[in-house]
């Protein structure tokens, strides 16, 4: 799952950029995301578990960092737009 959503992410991240506008991009969506990523991360060290898996997850936050950046330029884009 967590290599799926790696692959994922970049290739969202590029579509959406390509599509300049926030229109059908979630931010609840993104946030819960990254809360679960968290989660998992912190699951990792409370567990004591660290291991390949936890790079795993920092590579799909920095992946997830990237999808937050298009959509905060998006929405600019998108109220230059509408003044």
């Amino acid at each position: 799952m967590l290599i799926c959503f790696g692959f994922s992410w970049p290739i969202n991240a590029y579509e959406t950029y390509r599509a300049k506008t926030a229109k059908g991009t979630n931010w609840q969506f993104l946030a819960l995301i990254t809360v679960g990523y968290l989660a998992g991360v912190a699951a990792k060290f409370v567990a004591g578990s660290i291991n390949w898996v936890l790079w795993v997850y920092f590579l799909n936050l920095l992946f997830l960092g990237v999808n937050w950046g298009v959509y905060v330029r998006n929405r600019r884009l998108d109220a230059a737009r509408a003044s």
